[in-house]
């Protein structure tokens, strides 16, 4: 392994950390416009909203986390592989495509509770 298969991963890993952090900002615009409705008295479901949001919230803290984890042992792995430890560069690097993957799973999930919220608001709507 050289020094650059890690450095594949930085593209990946940036394009991936902003996608996590746009989303991010459209929950917590979500939640702003549902206080608003809340103080308006507009809202309905409410409750079940908010429960979902804060679900959504803390997935995408982890899906945060897991992909900073994951540049940071990429990033380590090409400090040891240009430092000729190969074996913990490929340990590293195993570790980062791990947490990649964790990151990836909690995206998922939170795919499919963006799509329960959805229905949330069609059910309000009805």
């Amino acid at each position: 392994m050289t020094i650059t298969t890690p450095g594949l991963l930085f593209p990946a890993i940036s394009l991936l950390l902003l996608a996590y952090t746009n989303r991010f900002l459209v929950i917590a615009q979500l939640i702003r416009e549902l206080r608003k409705r809340i103080d308006q008295g507009k809202a309905c479901n409410t409750k079940r909203q908010i429960t979902n949001l804060r679900k959504r919230v803390n997935l995408i803290r982890s899906m945060q986390w897991f992909g900073v984890f994951s540049f940071l042992l990429c990033t380590f792995s090409m400090i040891a592989i240009l430092l000729e430890y190969y074996g913990v560069g490929e340990i590293l690097f195993g570790l980062s495509l791990a947490f990649i993957t964790l990151s990836l799973l909690c995206s998922l999930w939170e795919i499919q509770i963006s799509g329960e919220a959805l229905n949330i608001e069609l059910e309000g709507m009805e």
